[in-house]
C-alpha cells in the first residue's frame, strides 16, 4: 500500500534529447511531493520563512525503474517514513497515473535545520510527536522494500 501526496505532469522542458523526463525533474517532482509532508509537519516552506527551521536533503538513493515522458501524469506516494531527533528517512514512488507502472523511487535522509546558525537542530518535541502519531496511524500503509538509508537513523533504544 502506499500514501498518496501529489501529482504532476511532465513538462516539454523537462525532457532531454533521449525523448523522456530528465534525471533532474525526478528529483523536482519528489521533491514537490515531500513539501506536502513538510508542510504537515510544519518543516516546509512556511516554516524556513517564519520559523527559521526546516530540513535539508543530505543524502539520497534514487531509482529509475521506467520512464516517463512529455504529457504523462505521475503520482507521487509515500512508502516509507522514519525518524530520530535531528533525522528524518522517507522513501517516495512515483508512478504513471494512467497505466500505474513504478517510474521511479526515491529513499532520501534529511536533516532538521535552524536556519538563523545554519546548523542540525533537534525536532521540538510537538513536531517530534505529530511525525510519530503519523508513523502509527500509517505504518500498516508503508511498502517500503529494501531502505539503503535506514542505518543513518540514531535511535535510542
Amino acid at each position: 500500500m502506499k500514501i498518496y501526496l501529489n501529482s504532476g505532469r511532465v513538462k516539454k522542458e523537462w525532457t532531454d534529447y533521449n525523448g523522456h523526463m530528465n534525471l533532474a525533474f525526478y528529483i523536482h517532482l519528489f521533491d514537490a511531493g515531500w513539501e506536502v509532508l513538510l508542510q504537515k509537519f510544519n518543516m516546509g516552506e512556511t516554516s524556513a520563512k517564519t520559523e527559521k527551521k526546516t530540513t535539508f536533503a543530505v543524502e539520497s538513493h534514487t531509482t529509475y525503474d521506467k520512464e516517463v515522458k512529455e504529457g504523462d501524469e505521475v503520482d507521487i506516494n509515500l512508502l516509507f517514513l522514519d525518524r530520530d531527533k535531528k533525522r528524518l528517512i522517507y522513501k517516495l514512488e512515483m508512478t504513471h497515473k494512467l497505466e500505474g507502472y513504478r517510474a521511479a523511487t526515491t529513499e532520501v535522509c534529511s536533516l532538521y535545520v535552524d536556519l538563523n546558525i545554519r546548523k542540525v537542530s533537534e525536532l521540538e518535541l510537538e513536531k517530534q510527536k505529530d511525525i510519530d502519531k503519523f508513523i502509527q496511524e500509517n505504518k500498516n500503509n508503508f511498502d517500503p522494500g529494501n531502505l539503503t538509508l535506514i542505518n543513518k537513523l540514531k535511535k535510542q533504544l
